[in-house]
């Protein structure tokens, strides 16, 4: 296209091939070596164009990850325990402390990724030593991994886990309360928390 133009341009400013000894004369060899010249000065600027449409994208894209902040926590809520039930049962964390993002639900349990990406999660139980306290963590249908305090004489259970998880958009993370176990749901002292460390 510039090529093109220039060369229009040329031969309308009278750059032609004229005779030898006309003004306007230009020899074939010159004409050649500029037309190269203009060739090579379009493929510069075809070059300096792609890698100004990358570098938009590229930035367009930090602000994107920069924009897209999910961090939540929430604890069990209510005032005694939680459980024990004869069946292992997904616990919802109903005293929403923080959910920036809006990706954990509250009437479900259920963090779903709102984007790919590497994410934090965290949890913790309270219970009594006289009942077994067991949460399991899940990512979809996977069991990933779990806290566990046994039965004791001691007044009182505590116990907690953390993992990194690489999850796809929709993905669905939660915890379960196993079978037959209990927690403290008073004092904000059972909590189920994440945060998104890296947008994939």
């Amino acid at each position: 296209m510039i090529v093109s133009i220039c060369l229009l341009v040329f031969f309308g400013c009278g750059l032609n091939f004229a005779q030898p000894g006309d003004e306007s004369y230009v020899s074939k060899t010159e004409f050649d070596a500029l037309k190269e010249k203009l060739e090579n000065l379009e493929t510069k600027l075809r070059d300096t164009e792609i890698r100004q449409i990358n570098s938009d994208s590229q930035i367009a894209e930090l602000k994107n990850q920069e924009r897209t902040k999910v961090i939540f926590s929430a604890a069990a809520g209510g005032s005694g325990n939680i459980g024990p039930f004869n069946t292992e049962t997904t616990l919802i964390y109903r005293a929403v402390l923080t959910n920036i993002g809006g990706a954990y639900s509250q009437y479900t349990g259920i963090f779903t990724a709102p984007v790919a990406g590497v994410y934090y999660f965290t949890f913790y139980s309270h219970g009594g030593g006289e009942q077994r306290a067991m949460l399991k963590l899940y990512n979809n249908n996977q069991f990933i991994v779990r806290a566990d305090d046994h039965p004791s004489n001691d007044p009182a259970d505590n116990g907690g886990n953390a993992v990194f998880l690489q999850l796809q958009q929709g993905d669905q993370v939660y915890v379960r309360l196993g079978e037959n176990c209990h927690v403290w749901g008073g004092s904000n002292v059972t909590t189920f928390s994440g945060f998104l460390v890296s947008q994939l």
